[in-house]
């Protein structure tokens, strides 16, 4: 019996993040299906953000150039962001003290947040919109010179206010996760102060990453994908990322709906 669509997209990534190129001939040949089916199949994961279609085939969606604006990320995708966000919600406890970095992802998961009785520690500029709203949690944010593309504060002042706290728990927004590239970002700056949340934290590392972000790399290294506990993604993400594989490496997959 051939593999469900589902089986046969994750291992094509699989192919993908091995061979950086595939062709839908060899796919066809390998599978046992039609060349109509595979180019379904990379049509499909092309739509998704999660590879490059070429002549013939496909490649890895490798790097993200330049960093989008945040006006541009918080209106891609708006729904799965919304559902990962009440899902990661869900992992905090009461009295938690929480590190949560910038980016939109992570920002729907403080819109989540608003009624805990928490501290949420952050450079992300934008939770102070949710804080506003009666919020119960207590909010600390970090210092650092301001982003105005990622509406977010980065460098050495933020590293030495994160340096004084230890938090429960991280939440961590990427703009790209991959099992061998690791987390990535495409400014040092957010790379390095996202680390240092990482580092600082003593209880669970928790990732936020709509499907678009799977299989993506970008310039900067934010730690190896063994630092992290917890992928919460959504149906997307969870269709080409192996739970068996990510469970041998210690993480937790939990796919939002």
């Amino acid at each position: 019996m051939g593999l469900i669509p589902a089986d046969r997209q994750r291992k094509i990534i699989d192919l993908i993040h091995t061979d950086k190129v595939v062709q839908v001939q060899d796919l066809s040949d390998r599978f046992d299906v039609s060349v109509l089916t595979i180019r379904r199949d990379l049509d499909y994961l092309a739509s998704q953000g999660l590879v490059e279609r070429t002549h013939g085939g496909a490649t890895l969606r490798r790097s993200l150039p330049v960093e989008p604006l945040f006006s541009q990320k918080a209106s891609e995708y708006t729904k799965e962001k919304r559902v990962i966000g009440l899902a990661a919600a869900a992992l905090v406890e009461p009295g938690d003290t929480v590190f949560i970095n910038s980016g939109s992802t992570t920002f729907e998961v403080i819109r989540a947040l608003r009624h805990h009785e928490i501290t949420i520690v952050t450079n992300n500029i934008d939770a102070a919109w949710i804080a506003n709203e009666d919020a119960s949690f207590r909010l600390i944010f970090v210092g650092g010179a301001y982003r105005t593309r990622s509406h977010s504060v980065s460098g050495s002042l933020s590293q030495s206010i994160v340096g004084n706290v230890y938090a429960n728990k991280a939440i961590i927004g990427v703009d790209g996760f991959s099992l061998k590239a690791g987390l990535t970002t495409p400014v040092v700056e957010e790379a390095d102060t996202t680390r240092y949340m990482i580092e600082k934290t003593v209880g669970k590392v928790i990732v936020v990453a709509a499907g678009n972000k799977i299989g993506v790399v970008s310039n900067f290294k934010t730690v190896d994908v063994q630092h992290i506990d917890v992928l919460v993604t959504d149906k997307t993400g969870g269709s080409v990322l192996s739970k068996e594989e990510l469970s041998a490496l210690g993480i937790d997959l939990i796919v939002a709906e």
